[in-house]
């Protein structure tokens, strides 16, 4: 089954593809068709804005389309950034990099024993004849200080997750997808799916 993934992240569309290849469908980007939209994220939850992507994709192609809203909640920041994580600072000019910058600037004086933060990603799974699927996962760890390791995107480099003693950057990414808040719900939702009978067992 061919799914469009509701996003212009090439990173998103590798990492999700490497967990959904076994699920049997095949993920391709909105711009692969040519779909060229930005759908405004006008949710208040990770749940709601990964529906209204899904579901403008979803009726821009005709295909099946799944979002994914993800982001970092930092306790000491009251869940800041959460769905903000991608627009943090609402700073056009801030790249990947400056949000994460911003981030550790705004927890300097957090200390060590307060930097807990949680990764959430919330995925939906809209198709055209109505049905919408759903799944969340979370990842607990703590904010570092500064960037380790190379791998990842987003915020992985100042994501340290204890069970592992590593930071989500310094996982390769077969371990991270085992892992991670991303990989928690796509597993979940492939259970879903196979529920619903869109997906081989």
């Amino acid at each position: 089954m061919k799914v469009v993934l509701a996003s212009k992240n090439p990173h998103k569309l590798v990492e999700i593809s490497r967990i959904t290849e076994k699920f049997g469908f095949e993920l391709i980007l909105q711009s692969e068709l040519g779909v060229d939209i930005d759908v405004e994220e006008t949710g208040t939850t990770f749940e709601e804005n990964s529906f209204i992507k899904a579901q403008a994709v979803m009726e821009a192609t005709g295909l099946p389309a799944l979002a994914d809203d993800s982001g970092i909640a930092v306790d000491a920041l009251n869940g800041e950034p959460g769905i903000y994580s991608a627009r943090y600072g609402f700073d056009e000019s801030l790249d990947d990099h400056g949000r994460m910058i911003l981030l550790l600037k705004n927890t300097e004086n957090v200390p060590d024993g307060s930097r807990q933060a949680q990764f959430v990603c919330v995925i939906t799974m809209v198709t055209p004849d109505g049905q919408v699927i759903q799944a969340r996962g979370e990842v607990h760890g703590q904010l570092l200080r500064e960037p380790v390791g190379t791998n990842g995107f987003g915020y992985d480099p100042i994501f340290y997750y204890p069970p592992l003693g590593k930071g989500f950057a310094e996982l390769p990414p077969e371990v991270k997808n085992q892992v991670s808040h991303r990989g928690q719900a796509l597993k979940l939702l492939n259970q879903k799916l196979m529920e619903a009978g869109y997906a081989d067992k």
